[in-house]
C-alpha cells in the first residue's frame, strides 16, 4: 500500500504560498500534477520547461493564434437562413471584448494554451442581474475544488487573495478527453518525450559551451598538490567555451589529455534534436514543416497547400469545433439554444491568399450564392445598394428572377427569327 505523500516543510510552503499556489497536503495527485509528471531523462518537466522547446512553442503558438484570430461570431436562424446577431448580448462578449483587460485574440489565444498544455480550459463567467457580461480568463494550475463534490471551487491569482467560485460560473473547455469530462494534460502524459527533447537540448548546449568539443582529462606521473590543482583549472578556463575554440594549452612535466566523452557527430547530436522535434511535433498534431522544420520540396507549392488543407481539416477543425460547442451548451441559455448559435469563420485564413480569396468570391457570386455588396462588406467596403445587391449567375449576369424572363424571351426572338427565314423562303420560291 502506498505511503501517503510527505507534506512540504515551513520553506516549501510559504514558497508556494507566496506564488499563490493551492496547496492540498494530503493529495498527492496535486503534486503530480502541479510537477507535471515530475522529471524524465534528468529533466524536470512542467509548463515552464516545455514552453522553453522551440517545437513545443511554435505548436502551442501555430494552433492557439491561428484559432485566435479567426472571426467568431453569433448568428440566428431565421425561415430564410442565418444572419448574424450583433444585438445578442453573447455576441459584444465573443466578438469584440471578453473583459475588461484582454482582447478576444489575448483571451482566446490563452484559453486555447490551456487546453494544448493542460488538457482544460477555464474562464469564470461574470453577471449583472443574471446577464454575462465578461468571461475572465482562469489559470488552470491555480484552481482546484474545494469539497468532494467539486460544486465550488478556490482560485488563487497571481495577485491578491484566494476566492471560492461556484461550478456553475466556471465556463470549461475539456481537451481530447477519455471519461468525457476533463481533458489529458499533454504535458503529463507526454513528459517522456518532452524530456528527452529536453536533454538532448541541454546536451546540444552544453557541448557549444565547451567549443564543440568532448570533455578532456588531464593526467601526470605525479602527486600535485591541491592549490597546483586549482591554479591548472583556473588556467584552463582561457581555453574553454566556443569563443576560445583553436587555442592550445602548454602541457607541461609529462601531463597528458585523454578524451572521456564522445564526439557530438558520434552521439548523433543533430539528429537526435532533429527526431525530438518530430516526436513534439507529433504530440500537437503539427506537420514539422508548418513549425519551420525541414527543407523538403513538399513544403513549397501544392504541397505546401495539401498540408494547409491537412492543418485545417485534421487540426486546427477539433480545436473550433471543440469551442463551438462548449459556448453553446454553456453560454447560450438553453431557451435561446434554438435560435442562436456561435460559429468561427473559417474563410478569415483566406484573409493572407489573395489570389484565393478572389477565387472564392468570384465563385460565390457567378453562382447567385453571394452578392456584390456582401462581397464588399465582407472586405470592409461601404455596400454601393441598388443592383449589387442583388443575386446573380453567370448565364449573361442578369438576376436569378429574371432567368425565366430571359429565356423566354431569347425563344420567341428565335422563333420569329425562325418564322422569317421561311418567309423569304417561300417568297423568293414563288
Amino acid at each position: 500500500m502506498n505511503a501517503k505523500p510527505k507534506a512540504p516543510g515551513r520553506v516549501k510552503s510559504a514558497i508556494l504560498n507566496w506564488l499563490g499556489v493551492p496547496i492540498d497536503l494530503t493529495n498527492g495527485e496535486f503534486w503530480s500534477y502541479w510537477n507535471g509528471s515530475g522529471s524524465s531523462a534528468g529533466q524536470a518537466v512542467n509548463e515552464k520547461t516545455v514552453m522553453s522547446l522551440s517545437a513545443a512553442w511554435a505548436c502551442t503558438r501555430l494552433i492557439s493564434e491561428t484559432a485566435a484570430t479567426l472571426p467568431l461570431k453569433v448568428y440566428e436562424r431565421t425561415p430564410n437562413g442565418r444572419k448574424p446577431a450583433p444585438n445578442y448580448p453573447l455576441y459584444f462578449i465573443l466578438h469584440n471584448k471578453p473583459n475588461a483587460y484582454s482582447t478576444p485574440v489575448t483571451f482566446w489565444e490563452s484559453m486555447v494554451s490551456a487546453i494544448a498544455l493542460r488538457g482544460n480550459a477555464f474562464a469564470e463567467q461574470r453577471d449583472i442581474g443574471g446577464r454575462l457580461v465578461a468571461l475572465d480568463y482562469l489559470i488552470p494550475q491555480r484552481l482546484k475544488p474545494k469539497n468532494k463534490n467539486k460544486t465550488i471551487w478556490t482560485y488563487t491569482p497571481p495577485e491578491g487573495d484566494s476566492r471560492d467560485i461556484a461550478w456553475g460560473k466556471i465556463f470549461h473547455i475539456p481537451g481530447f478527453s477519455m471519461d468525457g469530462r476533463w481533458g489529458m494534460s499533454a504535458i503529463s502524459y507526454g513528459a517522456s518525450v518532452f524530456g528527452s527533447a529536453l536533454a538532448a537540448s541541454a546536451a546540444a548546449n552544453k557541448t557549444f559551451e565547451n567549443g564543440l568539443m568532448p570533455t578532456i582529462a588531464f593526467s601526470i606521473d605525479r602527486v600535485v598538490k591541491k592549490e597546483q590543482r586549482e591554479e591548472f583549472r583556473t588556467a584552463m578556463d582561457d581555453y574553454r567555451g566556443a569563443l576560445n575554440a583553436g587555442k592550445s594549452p602548454v602541457l607541461e612535466a609529462g601531463m597528458k589529455a585523454e578524451k572521456l566523452g564522445i564526439d557530438p557527430s558520434d552521439a548523433q547530436l543533430l539528429e537526435t534534436r532533429a527526431f525530438s522535434v518530430e516526436e513534439v511535433c507529433r504530440w500537437f498534431r503539427v506537420d514539422p514543416s508548418m513549425v519551420g522544420h525541414g527543407q523538403a520540396v513538399s513544403n513549397f507549392g501544392t504541397g505546401l497547400e495539401q498540408k494547409m488543407i491537412a492543418f485545417l481539416t485534421f487540426t486546427l477543425r477539433p480545436w473550433l469545433v471543440r469551442i463551438e460547442q462548449a459556448i453553446n451548451t454553456r453560454l447560450i441559455p438553453p431557451a435561446d439554444q434554438a435560435r442562436y448559435y456561435a460559429e468561427f469563420s473559417i474563410e478569415g485564413l483566406l484573409r493572407a491568399d489573395t489570389a484565393a480569396r478572389q477565387a472564392f468570391y468570384a465563385a460565390m457570386v457567378n453562382n447567385g450564392i453571394f452578392t456584390r455588396d456582401e462581397v464588399r462588406i465582407l472586405e470592409n467596403m461601404s455596400p454601393r445598394g441598388g443592383n449589387a445587391d442583388e443575386l446573380t449567375v453567370q448565364s449573361a449576369m442578369t438576376t436569378i428572377e429574371n432567368i425565366g424572363k430571359a429565356n423566354q424571351s431569347d425563344r420567341a426572338g428565335a422563333a420569329l427569327a425562325s418564322w422569317l427565314k421561311q418567309y423569304e423562303e417561300e417568297k423568293n420560291a414563288a
